[in-house]
């Protein structure tokens, strides 16, 4: 029979894995599963965080899901983008994943953006520098996404081991 402690560690990691996930997946939500696999350890009887690393982790994590919303948005206003461009670099990143990894996740993003302001009417200047704003903006809200979730995972790799 598996003890109650050893089932809230294995569910707190797969947590912790499906939040590095969702760094990349925009269907996952990446901060919110890190944290509440961190939170998991916590409550588990044999480990315990500060209470300050745990208030200061929950608020980056709600900071993160905000900036990373706001990120490809601003990326987009920025270069003259629109609302299809971002639409078509998140459907570029899922394609990429699958289809192309590892390099399609940096490729597909742009190809995607572009893809949809060209659809939107656009010359190729103009959809090339609003592809390329809507890829920065989704690969700056990735890489803050990645960082916070790797953060997570080495923090509560020191608090284990």
């Amino acid at each position: 029979m598996i003890m109650p402690e050893t089932l809230l560690l294995v569910i707190a990691i797969v947590l912790l894995i499906l939040g590095l996930l969702g760094s990349f997946l925009p269907v996952l939500p990446g901060p919110p599963l890190s944290f509440a696999g961190m939170l998991l350890i916590h409550f588990s009887p044999d480990y315990s965080f500060p209470t300050f690393q745990l208030v200061l982790f929950g608020l980056l994590a709600v900071f993160i899901i905000v900036i990373d919303f706001l990120l490809p948005v601003y990326g987009t206003k920025k270069t003259g983008g629109s609302k299809r461009g971002m639409y078509g670099a998140s459907i570029g990143l899922v394609l990429g994943i699958f289809l192309f990894p590892p390099i399609g996740i940096f490729v597909m993003p742009f190809i995607g953006a572009l893809i949809a302001e060209l659809s939107n009417k656009k010359d190729f200047a103009q959809a090339f520098k609003a592809a390329t704003g809507s890829f920065l903006g989704l690969l700056a809200g990735t890489f803050l996404k990645l960082s916070y979730s790797i953060a997570i995972i080495v923090v509560c790799l020191i608090l284990i081991l």
